[in-house]
C-alpha cells in the first residue's frame, strides 16, 4: 500500500524527488506547497521550465547555454575574442563571471576525462576547441580545470592536442592559480594544495 493518500500526489513527489540534491521529504514539501498555490501560479512555474527545455540552446561557438544561436558573451564587441577560458561547465562560467575579473570569452568542454566514468575526450568539446584555435587569432587559452585527476588528465590531454595540431601560432597556454584559499588557516589545508602554494609562491611586494 502507497504511503501518500494520493496517486498524483506520489506521481509528483516521485519526479520532484528526481532532481540532485532533492530527498522524498524535501520533495514532499514541495508539492505539497505548490498543492496550495493558485492555478496561475502552477502554470507559470511548470510553464517556465517547459520553456527552458524547448527555447534554451548551446551556443555554437562555445557551448555555453543561450536563447540564441551566439550566446551574450561571443557577442559582445567589448570581449577580449583572442582570449579563451576553457571550463567544465556551465556553472564554471557563471562563477568567473561574478568575479568581474574576466573580460575573455569560454569553451565550455560539457564534462572531463575520465575513464573510471567511461567518458573520453570524444565525449566532451575538445575537438571544436582546437578547431576554434586553429581558426587563429588566439592569444591566450587559460585551462580553469578542476584541480583534481580528472581536470589534469584534461588538461594535459589538451596541451598534447594543440602541439599536435600544427597550428600556424601557438597560443599561451596558462592555468587558473591553486593554493590556499584567502581566509583558510594551513592547518585545515589539506597537503597537495598546501604543497603547489609553496611549489608556486609569489613574490611579496608590501
Amino acid at each position: 500500500m502507497s504511503d501518500y493518500p494520493s496517486i498524483v500526489l506520489e506521481q509528483a513527489v516521485n519526479q520532484m524527488a528526481s532532481l540532485p540534491g532533492v530527498g522524498r521529504r524535501t520533495a514532499l514539501r514541495l508539492v505539497l506547497h505548490l498543492l496550495r498555490q493558485s492555478d496561475a501560479d502552477v502554470e507559470a512555474f511548470s510553464g517556465a521550465f517547459t520553456r527552458l527545455k524547448k527555447d534554451v540552446v548551446y551556443c555554437r561557438e562555445c557551448h555555453n547555454i543561450s536563447d540564441s544561436e551566439i550566446c551574450p558573451i561571443c557577442a559582445s564587441p567589448r570581449r577580449d575574442h583572442a582570449t579563451i577560458c576553457v571550463v567544465e561547465n556551465v556553472q564554471d562560467v557563471m562563477s568567473i563571471e561574478n568575479t568581474g575579473q574576466y573580460n575573455g570569452v569560454y569553451h565550455v568542454l560539457g564534462g572531463i576525462i575520465s575513464p573510471m566514468e567511461g567518458i573520453g575526450p570524444k565525449d566532451i568539446e575538445i575537438d571544436s576547441l582546437i578547431e576554434r584555435v586553429a581558426k587563429g587569432g588566439i592569444d591566450e587559452i587559460i585551462l580553469a580545470l578542476p584541480t583534481t585527476m580528472e581536470g589534469d588528465t584534461t588538461n594535459f590531454y589538451i596541451y598534447r592536442r594543440l602541439q599536435n595540431a600544427e597550428l600556424a601560432e601557438m597560443p599561451k597556454l596558462s592555468q587558473i592559480a591553486r593554493g590556499v584559499a584567502v581566509g583558510n588557516q594551513l592547518e585545515y589545508t589539506d597537503e597537495i594544495t598546501l604543497g603547489r602554494s609553496i611549489v608556486n609562491r609569489i613574490e611579496f611586494k608590501g
